[in-house]
């Protein structure tokens, strides 16, 4: 019996169906995502979507849908559906759905009279290829299925309109045809494993609509391109595969690579599985470089994200050559003592203060997991001394280390740490000056640093930088300490100290070498349990601030202010339980239990087996963002990973 169970006298509510969404991606950096009905409500939303290096290295949506149609005794039943105008659903698909699967990959079946049709969709794990393999469970008469693909050929983030432009001229292939709507694009080959008859019929479907983006305040009516439908004969127990692709393919070998690719995949059958199955998600390779995508579906790289992903993600789960692959292509972008913030994308400035200092946070899970300290100091002590160095005598955004050893940037109007929204160009969460993470996050390196010299004998190394660790960790304590409420200042510029209750602190409390005692440590972790703790991670603000923002809704300005002033953040839950864990023992493991398995009714409430970039910080804690996060993921798997070590 699969492990993620639906109501499958829900599945025809589309109010049930819409609501939850279903993704697969490769290691190409493509994806395929939809809702459990098949209706697209985003323009995310594609059942192929890949990078196209050609066109800027954006994602865009080839295929968007595929219509299936099941024809007996000349009656036609339409299995397809699409939102218009009015609210109105067109056609009526997800009446007939039956039953849905998700163990190894997505599978719909319908019921249409005495026909059983079985659907399932995966992509080929390293090329630009979706595979659609339908089913005969039953029939009792001859049986014919239609299939009308709905093309879009543009950006993720943009919308298709119907023109006199697009190139709506086919060319036959083996079992389907080819086409190529707009120059620039790969020529998209549509395909099946048995002869198909194709029909021409070119038409434009015109304003089919976007539900999620229609709430988003963004631009939510698309006109898609139908070129005509293919019919294809098939009999009771018998399989067809159809393939959407940028290459042409030998449809003869379509079944046989189908079973091969499902084999691959890790069975989503208990939880851990189903984490497993969506950090897998995230790794994209292309040439020799391997880069974490930070979410689905519009994100691409992001290097804060990425090390605070990369152990949850691949130590975690074992996988000690996906950890070295990923900061080996991250040290091809380190400049100065910095990393470009957003990773891969092309033109990615270097605003991100924090980012070389999770590289080394991220080096020490490594050399926690495997004992590999004279390894790491051998291969990454020039890009640790070079940060350092950076740090020390200052870089870009005027990062700098003071006279008393702490880390400060003069960088106004600019957001340096993860609290990055902006509302008309300027920072929402102004944190400028000293942020108390960022300075946890420094002392921890240079500490982790001088343990690996020290196994290496660096002399010159450690006599420059033995000093430090004392004196950073007195004037942590003297500049973020509050000793009458109890915990850290979340920020401090020029004396000033911002008192706000934020998780940042928790992080500080939370490290392998912090500044902090263990009643300190204690308080601020009380502290984050009672005002910041949700069963979804750690408010971004506690509701005790006049600023807090409790739902994450609205227009564009309204969730931009909304993302850091109360928002519910699933990262920051490991730090929460690895803090906890240092205080209570094990008699903390009953309170974040409860904590981290409450992440299981998740698997099948938004993205089917994944977590959401953020959540509501109101009740019910609603999911927000977008639908799959790298660092969600890798939280939470490392937040488990932890409870299970803790109870060995």
């Amino acid at each position: 019996m699969s492990y993620l169970k639906f109501d499958k006298s829900s599945l025809v509510n589309l109010e049930y169906s819409l609501s939850r969404e279903v993704l697969r991606s490769n290691r190409a950096g493509s994806y395929m995502s939809t809702t459990l009905a098949g209706c697209n409500t985003r323009k995310y939303h594609g059942l192929l979507v890949c990078p196209v290096p050609q066109l800027g290295g954006g994602k865009h949506v080839l295929v968007s849908s595929l219509d299936e149609t099941v024809i007996q005794h000349g009656a036609e039943f339409n299995l397809g559906i699409h939102q218009y105008e009015g609210d109105h659903y067109e056609p009526k698909g997800h009446k007939y759905i039956r039953d849905y699967e998700m163990e190894t990959v997505p599978k719909t079946t319908w019921r249409v009279g005495g026909v059983i049709l079985t659907k399932e969709r995966l992509l080929v794990e390293n090329e630009e290829q979706a595979l659609v393999r339908y089913t005969l469970e039953d029939a009792h008469s001859p049986t014919t299925l239609r299939f009308k693909p709905f093309l879009a050929f543009r950006s993720i983030h943009e919308l298709s309109k119907a023109n006199m432009y697009a190139n709506t001229k086919f060319t036959p292939v083996p079992n389907g045809i080819k086409m190529q709507l707009y120059e620039g694009y790969p020529v998209l080959h549509m395909q099946f494993s048995k002869e198909a008859e194709f029909i021409p019929a070119p038409d434009w479907y015109k304003k089919i609509e976007y539900s999620k983006e229609q709430e988003r305040g963004y631009d939510y009516r698309e006109d898609l391109f139908v070129p005509g439908y293919f019919e294809v004969a098939i009999k009771k127990g018998e399989s067809i595969v159809f393939s959407a692709s940028t290459f042409e393919v030998k449809t003869a070998s379509l079944k046989t690579k189908f079973t091969r690719e499902q084999n691959k995949r890790t069975p989503r059958s208990s939880f851990l599985n189903c984490l497993a199955n969506s950090a897998q998600q995230f790794i994209m390779r292309h040439g020799n470089q391997t880069d974490i995508i930070a979410g689905f579906p519009w994100y691409n790289g992001n290097t804060r994200q990425t090390f605070v992903a990369l152990p949850g993600l691949t130590l975690a789960l074992d996988d000690k050559q996906t950890f070295e692959d990923v900061l080996d292509t991250q040290l091809t972008r380190l400049k100065d003592g910095l990393f470009t913030k957003m990773g891969n994308t092309p033109g990615s400035g270097y605003d991100s203060m924090d980012a070389p200092l999770w590289f080394f946070w991220a080096l020490q899970q490594l050399a926690c997991k495997h004992n590999l300290c004279d390894q790491i100091w051998e291969k990454y002590s020039p890009a640790m001394k070079q940060i350092l160095a950076a740090y020390k005598n200052g870089t870009a955004y005027n990062i700098k280390m003071m006279e008393n050893g702490l880390i400060r940037s003069d960088a106004e109007n600019v957001a340096l740490t993860w609290m990055d929204s902006y509302i008309d160009g300027k920072p929402v969460v102004k944190r400028d000056g000293m942020p108390v993470e960022t300075n946890a996050l420094w002392y921890n390196a240079v500490c982790f640093a001088l343990e690996l010299a020290y196994t290496q004998n660096d002399k010159s190394f450690i006599a420059e930088w033995e000093p430090w660790p004392s004196i950073i960790a007195k004037s942590f304590i003297q500049t973020f300490w509050c000793e009458e409420r109890g915990y850290l200042a979340d920020c401090v510029k020029d004396g000033q100290r911002d008192l706000t209750v934020r998780p940042n602190m928790v992080i500080a409390a939370a490290l392998d070498y912090t500044p902090l005692d263990r009643e300190k440590q204690k308080s601020i972790l009380s502290m984050a349990k009672k005002q910041l703790l949700t069963p979804r991670g750690l408010r971004s603000l506690t509701p005790d601030s006049p600023h807090y923002e409790g739902l994450c809704d609205g227009s564009v300005a309204a969730r931009e202010k909304a993302v850091h002033q109360g928002t519910v953040w699933p990262w920051l839950i490991q730090f929460y339980v690895e803090g906890y864990l240092k205080i209570h023992q094990r008699g903390g493991l009953p309170h974040l239990r409860q904590i981290v398995e409450g992440f299981e009714r998740d698997m099948t409430e938004h993205c089917i087996g994944t977590i959401a970039e953020m959540y509501n910080g109101n009740p019910p804690h609603n999911a927000k963002g977008a639908i799959s996060q790298a660092w969600s993921v890798a939280a939470v798997i490392r937040a488990f990973k932890l409870l299970v070590k803790f109870e060995a």
